[in-house]
């Protein structure tokens, strides 16, 4: 029997009055009625991190045991100013060799039309380097304030189908490669 897939989701902002947390939650809670996927939230807000040094220095030892021990990893990140919030990428700089080949999927969130397409975009290459596989399937949480109420209920229910097609090709990334690094020696 296979074990269950560990997939952590990560909220990438630490701003008051986040929109992107709603968008969060409901990743969160399709994510979690999946079969044989085990899920929690990490909030940037809520991790430690060090400012005083680099790499290795800098790891926190409970999000780098987190981040080896998961299969794949979900970012759901605002867009602020075409780009991304500074406080992810220090949490994600924090560890390296345990993202190598392990699926990735970002779910990009904004108050405009492009649902976060910049967001998603500016982060690539940060996933590349590193060694995390993108899904080529992401979510656009695009009028954010239009798909959720004040107090976080869908109001677009095509999401949920959206998110579905999501979390498809993310757990199935996630199997082959774990099956990729459980049973093939690194070149």
């Amino acid at each position: 029997m296979e074990k269950n897939l560990s997939i952590p989701i990560i909220l990438g902002t630490p701003r008051q009055g986040r929109r992107s947390e709603h968008a969060t939650r409901f990743v969160l809670e399709e994510t979690s009625k999946r079969a044989g996927v085990e899920t929690h939230l990490v909030d940037v807000r809520e991790l430690p991190m060090r400012f005083d040094d680099a790499g290795e220095q800098i790891k926190n030892p409970e999000f780098s045991a987190l981040v080896e021990k998961c299969d794949a990893l979900i970012l759901v990140v605002p867009e602020y100013n075409h780009g991304y919030p500074g406080m992810l990428k220090h949490a994600l700089d924090m560890n390296l060799s345990e993202y190598i080949h392990k699926a990735v999927g970002i779910c990009g969130v904004s108050a405009g039309a492009f649902g976060g397409a910049r967001v998603i975009e500016n982060l690539l290459p940060v996933m590349r380097e590193l060694g995390l596989v993108a899904t080529s399937t992401d979510v656009n949480f695009s009028n954010v304030g239009k798909i959720f109420s004040d107090s976080g209920e869908l109001l677009d229910g095509a999401f949920v189908g959206r998110v579905g097609k999501f979390l498809d090709e993310l757990i199935w990334m996630a199997r082959v490669l774990r099956h990729g690094r459980e049973n093939t020696a690194p070149v």
